[in-house]
């Protein structure tokens, strides 16, 4: 009987082993998924009528979310090219709209931005995004620069926290842009702001500094706290994840994406790969996967070459995200589950609508 018991047992040990090794192969995604899985870019910039980047991203299983934005492309063209790629591509593409600051001056300017909020609704936006040039470019008749907790703009997030609507936020930038090139924590910082000094705040000490422009955001989801923010680029505090760790916690509404921000990641989790990780799959309900790419027509540019710098970007951080290894760091290989969330589920009710 005691050699019976000990088989019976032997057996279901090898039966538990065998199914925790089976659910634990089950657990993880590896490289060759990539293209499988249902994949969402939520940070897309898209400057040009023609779909077939739009069409190279669905094969690769992807959907684009595209946050127009007051820069270098007037916001109209961007949601007139935006009604296009939507039309083309329902199931697949969404945008958030951005609004005019140009009448920033005038008494019924909240009035203005909400028109135009609804009339980009009414063409098949599906959020609001707001743009560093609030805390950093607008001043306002006083010279002071417009801020986003500012009187101006209360009246904006009030009505877009009343009626639901989602808002993309990127607010400041990152802490290295007001430090010494030989101070900045990322190269490819450094490198940006070497070759665009213009942008580089530490040559412009009369703009807000880093830290009023992180305490202006954090007033503004304290003045509305029914508010769906997203903070673009990890709110611009990509230099920590414990600072970031902060902040979720202080706004359990609150989202992040992760565009053009993954090398700070990356950096922080080759000192410490368990604590970038654990971080992910804390706040995984929380995190967006995004990239800051942009597609446009230039003349002379091979769309093949952009393509295949897009995939290659695209794959790169997949195995960051989902696997050991990525071309020179310790890869993070999140469970399924984070990752799901993280490249798609996260972002479903922007594509229901």
């Amino acid at each position: 009987m005691v050699k019976y018991n000990l088989i019976k047992c032997l057996i279901s040990f090898i039966l538990v082993t065998a199914a925790i090794s089976c659910n634990s192969d089950d657990e993880y995604y590896e490289a060759a998924d990539f293209v499988k899985v249902p994949k969402t870019d939520a940070h897309f910039h898209y400057l040009t009528p023609e779909t077939q980047y739009m069409e190279f991203a669905e094969s690769l299983n992807f959907r684009l979310l595209n946050p127009i934005w007051e820069g270098e492309v007037p916001i109209d063209t961007q949601l007139a090219i935006s009604t296009i790629i939507k039309q083309k591509h329902p199931l697949s593409y969404r945008f958030f709209t951005s609004f005019p600051t140009n009448n920033i001056s005038d008494e019924n300017f909240a009035d203005s931005a909400i028109d135009y909020i609804r009339m980009a609704m009414n063409k098949g936006a599906t959020g609001v995004k707001i743009w560093k040039n609030i805390g950093m470019v607008i001043r306002m008749t006083d010279s002071s620069f417009l801020m986003a907790d500012g009187p101006v703009l209360a009246p904006l997030f009030k009505y877009l926290s009343a009626n639901k609507i989602p808002v993309i936020g990127h607010l400041g930038e990152p802490k290295d842009c007001w430090l010494p090139l030989d101070q900045m924590t990322d190269r490819g910082d450094s490198l940006y702001y070497a070759g665009n000094p213009w942008y580089h705040m530490y040559f412009h000490p009369e703009v807000p500094s880093y830290e009023k422009q992180i305490e202006a955001m954090e007033k503004l989801l304290e003045n509305n706290p029914g508010l769906d923010y997203t903070g673009a680029h990890l709110a611009s505090i990509e230099w920590s994840i414990d600072e970031l760790a902060e902040l979720l916690d202080r706004f359990p509404g609150m989202k992040v994406d992760l565009a053009a921000r993954i090398s700070h990641l990356q950096s922080q989790s080759d000192d410490d790969r368990e604590h970038v990780r654990n971080f992910f799959i804390k706040y995984q309900d929380r995190i967006v996967y995004g990239t800051d790419s942009e597609v446009h027509d230039v003349p002379g540019k091979n769309p093949s070459e952009l393509k295949e710098g897009l995939r290659r970007g695209w794959q790169n951080h997949w195995n960051y995200l989902a696997t050991d290894t990525c071309r020179g760091h310790a890869g993070l290989r999140l469970p399924r589950k984070v990752i799901d969330k993280i490249y798609y589920l996260n972002t479903n009710k922007y594509y229901n609508k």
